[in-house]
């Protein structure tokens, strides 16, 4: 009987992973039937991120617990283990944002390190087997004023690690959905899509605050003015500003010139907390898309002069179906670049990804 169960068990294992995927097959199959991948709780996958930090502050991999097969990659580039900033980082940083993904034994990190003695920004994913490392992906921002701001910061937005009350968490899939409708609605933003932000909703990129913030340099008459005039009278002067909220930025129609928003893999879910975690590509092809009309019925001209993308990490925190809080880690990349972790055809997709257990995407 027991031979049977473990037989029928295994069956619908193979058959869940025809169903989702290399990614999913290539894992062990006694891994997934024994639950082992789930058996590394939030202190256990917080402690390897620490471990990680400790280990790349000491230039040492030698001193991280890795499987066999380990997977590394630095800047959308893989590299041996060993290679890049673990050649140059000097020590840890202050600023630590820790997001867990039990079920997935998926952990994501951003924070602040020392390289050459001046502080850097670092993003990290790591992908946990029996309490293995397997797969490290890093976004590392050399901009020193950044990684002061967000250290200035001195921790995370408490909101992100504030336990969702029961009765109101939704499902991976849902919490997915909702946090991909902020790379869909700033992809080609015509200001007439569903934006779900709440009104309190905040933004905060490589340590700056990209929304709400009354004290941004607009450059202009307006700035002075401060709340004299209303906003619509702000949209009409103003060709963007960080001084908006969340969902007046992308009403406002000006982030058209974000052609396209692709490579979408949503890391790390976590319906307990209301986190979703994503790597990305934001494409600004240039050229003709930098004039389009917005909603008021005027043309601009805006966006980059030459084709260029952001290499994007972004964790969301969504309640009741919108979204909160946001937070990014970027950097400048070349045009079109990959992330290491998808197939060319993946990589310039926009249809958005997830773990296995995140259900139909």
């Amino acid at each position: 009987m027991h031979r049977r169960l473990l037989f029928i068990r295994a069956i619908g294992a193979f058959t869940l992973a025809a169903m989702l995927g290399t990614s999913w097959a290539d894992r062990s199959l006694a891994d997934r039937l024994n639950g082992s991948e789930s058996s590394c709780d939030r202190a256990c996958l917080d402690g390897l991120v620490d471990q990680y930090l400790d280990a790349l502050a000491a230039n040492d991999p030698a001193r991280l617990p890795v499987t066999a097969t380990v997977k590394f990659t630095e800047d959308g580039q893989r590299l041996n283990l060993g290679d890049g900033l673990w050649n140059t980082a000097t020590g840890k940083g202050t600023y630590k944002f820790h997001m867990e993904d039990v079920q997935a034994g998926q952990v994501g990190f951003f924070g602040t390190m020392r390289e050459a003695d001046e502080p850097i920004i670092i993003s990290l994913r790591l992908k946990i087997e029996n309490h293995k490392i397997a797969e490290i992906e890093t976004i590392v921002v050399r901009n020193k004023g950044e990684a002061e701001n967000l250290e200035k910061r001195g921790h995370p937005d408490p909101l992100f690690t504030k336990t969702i009350p029961a009765a109101d968490r939704v499902s991976r899939a849902e919490l997915v959905k909702t946090a991909n409708m902020y790379f869909s609605g700033m992809q080609l933003n015509d200001g007439k899509g569903d934006y779900p932000f709440t009104d309190d909703c905040d933004r905060v990129e490589n340590g700056m605050e990209a929304t709400n913030n009354r004290a941004a340099d607009t450059a202009n008459a307006v700035a002075a003015q401060g709340n004299s005039i209303d906003n619509a009278q702000r949209r009409a002067d103003l060709s963007y500003s960080p001084e908006w909220g969340c969902k007046e930025q992308f009403q406002s129609g000006l982030l058209h010139f974000v052609t396209r928003i692709r490579d979408r893999r949503f890391v790390v879910v976590d319906p307990e907390r209301g986190v979703a975690f994503a790597f990305g590509f934001f494409d600004h092809a240039a050229g003709k898309t930098r004039t389009f009309q917005i909603p008021d019925g005027r043309t601009v001209t805006i966006g980059p002069l030459t084709p260029w993308t952001w290499e994007m990490s972004e964790v969301f925190r969504v309640e009741h179906g919108k979204i909160r809080r946001i937070e990014a880690v970027y950097q400048r990349c070349p045009y079109g670049m990959g992330s290491g972790w998808s197939s060319w055809q993946d990589s310039m997709s926009t249809r958005v990804r997830s773990s296995p257990f995140s259900g139909k995407e």
